[in-house]
């Protein structure tokens, strides 16, 4: 894992630096809250990066998390108990491909390695985030602010033709007005 590699160096630092200030231990808490209320399971919610790597780490409780929130999403077969890591990294990977159908868009789903190697665990939060939203479709509790629903309007031919010849306020009117008489700055002298 991250351990066995060699340090980074550079703009590489720097960069691995940033991604890591960026972790918010309070919103890690209140996701392993969710995920603890949804699944009961008995982990600990606190919210530091050791801690919240060690719980998912292994893909398990994530792949129990999709089939609680959509039943069947990810078969009970395809979850490995394995304690070999490219099994480990098959659940997480489960995991990903079950969020992005239970409608977590690909810009908010996070790379294997980002947990794996915690590498970006904010972007495991942000994954996990955005699915959180959307467990009040599946009829489960859901956490952050409740996501828009469309609101899809048609209209006939003739109220698209009546709205034609309407000028909208935004763009002004010039009836009755002129350009005479506006002088900019003074006349030139020679």
């Amino acid at each position: 894992m991250a351990e066995n590699r060699a340090l980074k160096s550079g703009f590489a630092a720097e960069a691995h630096n940033k991604i890591k200030s960026k972790y918010d231990p309070q919103l890690a808490f209140e996701l392993l809250q969710w995920i603890k209320d949804l699944t009961n399971e008995d982990i600990d919610a606190d919210g530091d990066s050791k801690n919240f790597h060690a719980i998912l780490c292994d893909g398990k409780i994530l792949c129990k998390l999709i089939n609680i929130l959509q039943p069947g999403t990810i078969p009970e077969k395809k979850i490995n108990d394995s304690k070999l890591a490219f099994k480990k990294m098959e659940n997480i990977n489960h995991f990903l491909e079950g969020a992005q159908k239970l409608g977590v868009p690909s810009e908010e789903i996070f790379q294997t390695v980002d947990l794996w190697e915690q590498q970006n665990l904010t972007a495991v939060c942000i994954c996990l985030q955005s699915l959180a939203r959307k467990a009040h479709k599946y009829g489960h509790k859901s956490l952050g602010p409740k996501e828009a629903e469309p609101n899809i309007r048609t209209f006939s031919e003739e109220q698209l033709k009546a709205g034609e010849g309407v000028i909208g306020l935004q763009y002004g009117t010039n009836k009755g007005a002129t350009a005479s008489g506006i002088v900019f700055g003074n006349t030139r002298h020679m």
